[in-house]
């Protein structure tokens, strides 16, 4: 049972989201992070810089190339997602990218082996711990998160209220399908990262992701052979963020 200002929260930041999405049932994505800015107060952008993340850090950055980008490096990563997170922020002109680590992963993970053993944890310690430290004081934060890319994102919403915080999180590519990423990513000329060519079309960390037949899900090497499907980042407290109606 929530307590009286946790419920309270949750109450507000339903509403707040709901009248959000009603506003902006009809705009754009430009539409949606210009609001994410000028409606929710200081917000942040969230980037993984993987496979098609170079699509919202673009529009993130024709909004404002100021404005922070936080990207959780969990010293398990490709040394290609690093060379390309270094890439396009060049390319962007992006001013302000913040990388996160966990300070503690030494301690609780000495032999750098916990996923194998406990992806679940290796994700709270090595990306969910310090995201939301790095978020604490913020008021939103920006995701590509899209509806088509897993059963637990199908019924997404551009804006959502997080479980147990003030935050409000912003989808503004939430309806987007992956032809519409494709097409865009074409006619602006943006780079591809480097993985997809070698058969990734979803990257995360290099122990936990494998590369994908043309027959198989897009998002069928993240976790292969386990029940995972989301990192952990859109969990608050071991419980996903709710992803439909704000009700």
């Amino acid at each position: 049972m929530l307590h009286s200002s946790a419920f309270n929260t949750a109450y507000r930041n339903d509403g707040r989201a709901a009248f959000l999405n009603a506003r902006f049932a009809h705009a754009g994505a430009v539409e949606v992070i210009k609001a994410a800015f000028d409606e929710i107060g200081k917000v942040a952008m969230v980037s993984s810089f993987g496979v098609d993340s170079v699509v919202l850090l673009r529009l993130v950055a024709q909004v404002d190339r100021h404005a922070p980008v936080f990207f959780v490096d969990t010293e398990m990563l490709f040394d290609e997602t690093l060379e390309y997170k270094t890439r396009v922020a060049d390319l962007l002109g992006l001013t302000n990218v913040r990388v996160i680590k966990a300070k503690d992963a030494d301690l609780h993970d000495p032999s750098g082996t916990l996923h194998k053993t406990d992806p679940n944890a290796c994700c709270t310690l090595r990306k969910t711990a310090p995201l939301q430290g790095a978020l604490a004081s913020y008021d939103g934060w920006i995701t590509g998160r899209k509806r088509h890319q897993s059963g637990t994102r199908a019924r997404l919403n551009m804006f959502e209220s997080e479980d147990n915080t003030p935050r409000i999180k912003v989808n503004p590519l939430a309806l987007w399908c992956a032809q519409d990423t494709q097409r865009f990513m074409k006619a602006t000329q943006l780079p591809r990262h480097p993985l997809v060519a070698k058969g990734y079309p979803s990257i995360g960390c290099a122990p936990c992701t494998t590369p994908v037949k043309e027959d198989e899900d897009p998002r069928a090497g993240r976790w292969r052979k386990n029940e995972k499907e989301e990192c952990g980042i859109h969990f608050v407290n071991g419980k996903m963020v709710r992803t439909g109606v704000n009700t």
